[in-house]
């Protein structure tokens, strides 16, 4: 029990240095593509090469190879969406150079290497491959329209790294080509977000895809909102039993998203989340070349 108290203050605490330090780390604007914020990808692992989540009358279909290894999951995934969308907003290019060797673009991500069979490298690895051989089907459907885009995340992957020697350069680059039309998306309407956050929120998808969602949707708030809790349950975790369960998981990382975006008017209420026009974590403002 210390030791849980411990924690959550050690947790408190580096999530308020983020304001703190946020004057001084000005250049800590990371981004988000906006399809993947309205419909998640899965938490974890499962079954079968197709997910689909729901939001409103937004759908998303993700489908992966069998031989990829299945569809991809967990944060591993939600952390190398948002580094491609931040290079591409930065760079203004499709062509994404990723670091020199496999440590160094490792520690962009803020993941310790660490070898084995279950260790950082080849999980990263197995989650690179599952995203992006995936598709992605995005369906808008109302009373008068349907409107569907199949894209892919990345046109063409080139990986040279050994994962046996994480800290060794190779004669090639390693280097990610994006779909024109992901590419077009990312640079219309990117979603901004704070780095540090993402660092902190790292361990838990829920919560990471939570902060994502909370700074889009205030960004254009503009009366106060109730979502029944089915609804989220939809777009957030679809693989609960019940929705109770995912209720209660949703409301234990809320807190977590909370502690670090104290500006967000949001409150768990019996029918749904209470939405109230906030600041968002971070202005939408593009980095110019």
């Amino acid at each position: 029990m210390p030791q849980k108290k411990q924690t959550d203050i050690e947790f408190v605490e580096q999530a308020l240095a983020i304001e703190v330090e946020e004057a001084k780390k000005a250049g800590l604007i990371g981004y988000l593509s906006r399809a993947l914020v309205q419909a998640t990808l899965p938490h974890s692992k499962r079954d079968g090469v197709e997910f689909t989540r729901r939001n409103g009358l937004y759908t998303l279909t993700i489908m992966t190879p069998s031989h990829a290894g299945g569809l991809p999951y967990g944060s591993i995934p939600r952390l190398l969406n948002y580094w491609i969308t931040t290079e591409a907003v930065k760079t203004k290019s499709p062509y994404l150079t990723l670091g020199p060797t496999l440590s160094s673009f490792m520690a962009e991500l803020d993941i310790m290497p660490t070898g084995g069979r279950w260790g950082s490298i080849v999980r990263l690895k197995d989650q690179m491959t599952r995203l992006f051989s995936s598709s992605i089907s995005c369906i808008y459907e109302d009373q008068r329209q349907t409107r569907i885009r199949n894209v892919t995340v990345v046109e063409e992957a080139n990986l040279w790294w050994s994962p046996k020697s994480p800290d060794q350069a190779t004669l090639w680059k390693s280097t990610l080509e994006l779909n024109k039309r992901f590419f077009d998306e990312l640079i219309q309407a990117p979603v901004p977000i704070h780095i540090d956050a993402l660092k902190l929120l790292k361990k838990s998808p829920m919560a990471l895809d939570i902060y994502s969602w909370l700074t889009y949707r205030m960004s254009y708030l503009r009366d106060n909102t109730c979502i029944p809790w089915k609804a989220l349950e939809m777009q957030f975790g679809s693989e609960y039993t019940e929705t109770r369960y995912f209720k209660r998981a949703f409301c234990r990382e809320l807190k977590k998203v909370l502690v670090i975006y104290r500006d967000a008017k949001v409150r768990p209420v019996d029918n749904g989340l209470l939405l109230k026009p906030s600041n968002t974590h971070i202005p939408r403002i593009i980095p110019s070349k």
